[in-house]
């Protein structure tokens, strides 16, 4: 599978990362959410089990997806085949995904830019590195993500997951609550016969996640959002 960049993720260290081209100029560190995740998961898996093999593939994905910016340096994927959809979109291939970033692939949405209040979340007006700024800001210690269930295994891998962090910092112009904020989702992954990801489906309630970090006050005004708004702009 490759060499260990840490205990949860493959492809961040080694002579196969010799020539990676990295987001940021050098490999990612995870010290911080990896505390998170260790303090705070609701489930630990028995090492080389179905469960911590998923977990750890998504994370490494994720990696990839995060701080590499070639495909041709993601290892977790097929390239050829490769696509992701989220709640029944079009699917979008590999490239269009690095070039969206995972939390405007995530968070995409068909409202023209102009009906979204100003302020807030419209992956429209959005570039990778705006996108990933606001949660980083959001979350200053890490989202964490883990698997709660398995139900099916290689080569299409259904499972359950959660995705969690603390809103210690601003998001967007509203104030941090310190509050966990987090969501549950459903995920189908068919891989090939190295494991690589062929397709991966991802199924999930925004306003869940979304919701939590418009609670905080707005920073220049002090009031509150209105959380219908909040919750309904960014994902009609």
């Amino acid at each position: 599978m490759g060499e260990v960049g840490d205990k949860y993720r493959l492809y961040l260290v080694g002579e196969g990362e010799k020539d990676t081209h990295w987001r940021h100029g050098g490999a990612p560190k995870y010290d911080l959410v990896n505390r998170l995740f260790e303090e705070e998961r609701t489930k630990e898996w028995p090492e080389g089990s179905l469960e911590e093999t998923v977990q750890n593939a998504i994370k490494t994905w994720e990696m990839e997806l995060s701080h590499k910016t070639r495909l041709s340096d993601f290892k977790s994927i097929n390239h050829e085949k490769f696509t992701l959809s989220v709640n029944g979109r079009k699917p979008l291939t590999g490239e269009e995904t690095l070039s969206l970033g995972s939390y405007n692939a995530m968070l995409e949405t068909s409202m023209p830019a102009e009906l979204c209040p100003k302020g807030y979340y419209n992956s429209k007006e959005e570039t990778f590195e705006s996108s990933h700024e606001n949660f980083r800001s959001a979350f200053p210690r890490g989202f964490a993500w883990e698997v709660l269930e398995v139900y099916s295994g290689p080569p299409v891998v259904a499972f359950k997951f959660r995705h969690w962090g603390h809103m210690e910092g601003n998001f967007k112009g509203h104030a941090p609550t310190g509050k966990m904020v987090e969501f549950i989702g459903i995920a189908v992954l068919k891989v090939d016969d190295q494991l690589r990801a062929e397709t991966v489906e991802i199924y999930y309630d925004p306003a869940e996640f979304m919701a939590g970090l418009y609670k905080g006050p707005k920073l220049d005004t002090a009031e509150g959002s209105n959380s219908s708004n909040a919750q309904r702009c960014p994902f009609m």
